[in-house]
């Protein structure tokens, strides 16, 4: 059999192969990884018209793969790689806010948004700007046609409020 008939290669030699690299690196899916790697080393070899080079196909092919098996190995030594036990996956803690929480968070969020609208409009509009939106005080200032201090001074009566009814929540 030629090395350039790949597709009868794989069809002949493929499972073997991959046994071969199963029982050498004692891991099923790295096996079929450099199984493929090994079929796609001898397409390049026969590309680069070497495929008469090759007198025994089916040792070439083992050789191919040892070498990657060899390879992979000595990549592992000096990048080891921890893998994790699946078994303990369920004991990993998450952080989800409980349906309490999440109950929890917005009802202050309703909250602070009734205590925001018991702001005049501008204040009320250029918290939004700032504090939801994003923008700078510059870049609301300059939106709005005012001062960067007057921004700044929306801004802290907003908290101020919004940080006093919440106190009074509390009480």
């Amino acid at each position: 059999m030629a090395i350039t008939d790949i597709k009868t290669l794989f069809l002949s030699h493929q499972r073997e192969l991959q046994i071969y690299l199963t029982r050498l690196l004692r891991d099923a899916d790295i096996a079929v990884d450099l199984t493929q790697e090994t079929f796609l080393r001898v397409t390049e070899h026969a590309r680069q018209n070497k495929s008469n080079d090759v007198t025994h196909v089916r040792s070439y092919l083992y050789r191919v793969a040892h070498n990657l098996a060899v390879d992979h190995v000595r990549a592992q030594k000096r990048n080891p790689v921890n893998r994790a036990d699946d078994s303990n996956l369920g004991t990993i803690p998450h952080n989800a806010p409980s349906p309490e929480q999440i109950v929890g968070d917005q009802s202050e969020l309703d909250f602070v948004r009734r205590a925001l609208d018991e702001l005049p409009e501008k204040t009320r509009n250029i918290f939004v700007l700032v504090r939801v939106e994003g923008l700078t005080y510059h870049q609301a200032a300059k939106r709005l046609g005012i001062s960067d201090s007057s921004v700044q001074k929306h801004i802290a009566r907003a908290i101020t409020h919004v940080m006093a009814r919440l106190g009074k929540k509390g009480t």
